[in-house]
């Protein structure tokens, strides 16, 4: 389902184009609806108020029992980001490949979108001590945000022909970062102003986290509305979670080339997701910043992150999308090292910071996803798409796990948050070594003229 079905599927209709820039306005408008999870949730609230939910629940070593299991309270989240990738690990796989044989691609994003939205509106009931609650909302809410991705982001190569999916993909991601900067604003006011509306922190808090899902739900219409199912390709009946991962990744073996970006991404992309949901637990346990200075440090990045969604677009149109990424992991290696010598209580250094994660954030993951759409063989995009996304928008695992292992054992956040710029200097080298225009072509996909 590449190029060929794009064009297929638009004839007969009145006017080709303009049917398929109606399906990618509606395409945006899934990012539109989902990022604010993504922002709201998981970067900014439930970080800091699960881990201080645990901390309510910990013994008087600090430490909570999941199953019996001593776990430090400030890892309880971390560790629950890192399990959410367990599940998805079991599902995308199977997913995936039932959407590439059916060709009901909107079913199974309607189901996984519906079930995150309903898992994030119910964190309007985690208050007191029930830390467990919380952890399992959490995975539930994550392994559903990584399939529904997974769907959306493999209708890329189907909307858009080649030459536009850097524009395209960095266009989703500014939308999804302007929703973000929208929906921020407004719990920034609530949360501020909580004793003005009646409201204790707490409950501010948890209203925040429930019209995250409130929003998801609302606004998914429009792309269930707007995307269109495509033909089916025959194909094999559809294998049990570990089994059909390894059979893409049996295939991916066919097409080395595509394996060795997807690691290269999987290596960066870890330390990318990590930061983003660590960010503010290392802002307000290490550094000592109240809630509403990390609310507004986020603002910041996603504001800069719609203008640096668009200007690493319009660069990788000039430079080619493998060199801009490149640029972008250098300058969050630059970025996190710096992150390690921010002074504690200074707001203004941890506004600089953001503003230096803001500028690479959306654009290094939007020129990463249309860089993999060419690389999909044709018919394959939701089962490719599937192992992509097991380490997009927070699933990555061995992040989370490493992040709070190395709390667990040194007790400081700061060891913790430079452990991660290892995922940056390797994923840089592992990706300069892929030479993208071959491996299109292995693909079977057509080359653009700059890459």
């Amino acid at each position: 389902m590449g190029t060929d079905t794009l064009r297929s599927d638009a004839a007969g209709g009145a006017d080709p184009a303009a049917e398929r820039r109606r399906e990618q306005r509606g395409w945006y408008f899934y990012d539109w609806a989902c990022s604010v999870y993504s922002t709201s949730v998981l970067t900014v609230f439930l970080g800091p108020y699960l881990t201080s939910v645990a901390e309510s629940a910990a013994d008087a070593d600090g430490y909570v029992h999941p199953l019996g299991i001593p776990v430090r309270a400030g890892s309880f989240f971390a560790y629950s980001v890192s399990l959410s990738v367990i599940v998805a690990v079991l599902v995308m796989p199977l997913v995936g490949a039932a959407a590439d044989r059916s060709g009901r691609k909107k079913p199974l994003l309607a189901a996984a979108a519906y079930t995150g939205a309903a898992a994030t509106t119910a964190m309007f009931f985690l208050d007191g001590d029930r830390y467990l609650l919380g952890g399992l909302l959490l995975v539930v809410a994550n392994a559903a945000q990584s399939v529904a991705m997974m769907l959306y982001n493999s209708y890329l190569p189907q909307i858009a022909p080649p030459e536009e999916r850097d524009a395209v993909s960095s266009r989703g991601w500014a939308f999804g970062y302007a929703a973000g900067s929208l929906v921020l604003i407004v719990n920034l006011v609530l949360y501020t102003g909580h004793d003005s509306f009646g409201l204790s922190e707490s409950a501010a808090v948890r209203i925040c986290l429930a019209s995250a899902g409130l929003w998801w739900g609302a606004f998914a219409l429009i792309p269930l509305r707007r995307l269109r199912d495509r033909r089916a390709v025959p194909r094999e009946a559809a294998l049990p979670g570990f089994r059909q991962l390894a059979a893409t990744v049996r295939d991916m073996r066919r097409r080395p080339l595509t394996l060795a970006f997807l690691l290269a991404y999987l290596v960066y992309n870890d330390g990318i997701q990590t930061v983003i949901s660590q960010a503010s637990v290392y802002g307000s346990e290490e550094l000592g910043l109240g809630q509403s200075t990390l609310i507004v440090a986020v603002l910041l990045v996603q504001v800069l992150a719609v203008a640096g969604a668009l200007a690493l677009g319009r660069l990788a149109r000039r430079y080619g999308a493998k060199r801009t990424i490149l640029g972008s992991l250098v300058a969050w290696t630059v970025t996190l090292a710096a992150g390690y010598f921010l002074p504690a209580e200074a707001p203004a250094w941890f506004f600089v910071l953001a503003a230096g994660i803001g500028l690479v954030l959306g654009g290094s993951q939007a020129l990463s996803r249309s860089l993999f759409s060419h690389l999909v063989p044709p018919g394959k995009e939701a089962e490719y798409f599937s192992a992509y996304e097991l380490s997009d928008r927070g699933m990555s695992w061995l992040g989370p796990l490493l992040f709070g292992l190395t709390y667990q054992l040194t007790g400081s956040y700061r060891d913790a948050i430079i452990s991660l710029v290892a995922f940056f200097v390797i994923g840089f080298v592992l990706l300069a070594r892929v030479p993208v225009r071959r491996a299109i072509g292995d693909a079977g996909n057509p080359v653009p003229e700059r890459i």
